[in-house]
């Protein structure tokens, strides 16, 4: 009895010290295991806050969205909260309504993956709409897409733009200079007001070409004037004479007026023009003339030449004569005097 009582509290202590060593190994792994599942979940209910929060902000603006469609966006590379906003957007401003053709989930994704500034393109649809300008979505995109400001286009559209001509910012001068056909010189400033044309804005010219274009027609019109105080007094002629030439067609902008805002008197070109033309002849003359003083001393020491050149032959000549009498006296040509019975 003895030996059996000693011996089961002996088995009972061996088996209370495996039992706790047991439960001491499992205790990291459960911490660890929980830890990861607290962390999984905080970061589900993130993302569960935040596509439940787009999807609800979408819901009470009567915009309908998928809540998987939200989560596809992200996966697809494409801000979700750009997109909502967009279709808030549009939808509270009653734009792009038609389920096929208008400002659909799929359209506002594809411009968006293409690079397009998707929050721009509705505002200029918006402000196009509010201003009755015939703009949709794939337009828009597009003019977006090429490169250009769609909405600072559309606003320009609405409310024209000024332009200086020349332009301060591009050019180093501050008037164009044109020369009457009297050769009065005008210096004269312009400002053209102009407004974008939509439907050439794709490919159409910018506002380089519009000054380029409207300083041309100036100096041309300017040059036909036959005297420069015809200008002075009627400017408006001026511009008449260069919106009647078209000059906004193939451009993205439309000339709505030219307006000559300063004209100033420069120099006497043409004077100063025939004086260089004066000078030029007179130095032509002079050249001329000293050519024929040099031909006519260079003529004058041949001609001296040509005497010298006589002389030696009279020379010669004469050298030959007493030379042909001997010749003759030898051959009997030629008797003394008195030879013959003459006295």
């Amino acid at each position: 009895m003895t030996l059996g009582a000693m011996t089961l509290p002996l088995a009972q202590q061996d088996g209370v010290p495996r039992e706790l060593e047991s439960l001491t190994d499992s205790v990291p792994v459960m911490i660890v295991v929980g830890v990861i599942c607290m962390l999984l979940a905080v970061a589900v209910l993130a993302l569960c806050w935040n596509y439940l929060r787009l999807w609800f902000q979408a819901f009470v603006s009567n915009v309908p969205m998928n809540p998987l469609s939200l989560v596809g966006m992200s996966l697809r590379q494409v801000n979700p909260k750009t997109i909502v906003d967009a279709k808030i957007r549009a939808q509270q401003a009653g734009v792009g309504t038609d389920p096929t053709t208008g400002i659909t989930t799929r359209r506002l994704e594809a411009h968006y993956l293409a690079g397009g500034n998707v929050p721009r393109v509705i505002l200029a649809i918006i402000a196009a709409h509010r201003a009755d300008i015939d703009l949709d979505f794939d337009r828009a995109a597009a003019i977006d897409l090429a490169g250009r400001d769609v909405l600072d286009a559309v606003q320009t559209s609405v409310n024209p733009k000024v332009i200086d001509c020349p332009d301060p910012a591009n050019s180093p001068k501050t008037t164009l200079s044109a020369v009457a056909k009297n050769g009065v010189e005008l210096k004269i400033r312009a400002r053209v007001t102009v407004r974008t044309n939509l439907s050439q804005l794709i490919g159409g010219a910018t506002e380089e070409t519009i000054v380029a274009r409207v300083g041309e027609g100036i100096i041309t019109a300017i040059g036909s004037a036959v005297d420069h105080l015809q200008v002075m007094e009627n400017p408006d002629r001026i511009s008449k004479a260069v919106l009647d030439r078209g000059l906004d067609a193939h451009t993205a902008f439309e000339i709505v007026s030219i307006d000559i805002a300063d004209i100033d008197i420069g120099e006497q070109i043409g004077a100063r023009l025939q004086a260089d033309q004066a000078e030029a002849d007179t130095r032509k003359a002079r050249a001329l003339a000293e050519q024929r003083r040099a031909n006519a001393i260079a003529h004058e020491q041949e001609m001296k030449a040509q005497v010298q050149a006589n002389r030696a032959q009279v020379v010669l000549a004469e050298a030959e004569v007493p030379r042909a009498m001997a010749d003759a006296f030898r051959k009997g040509h030629l008797q003394a005097a008195g030879s013959n019975g003459a006295p």
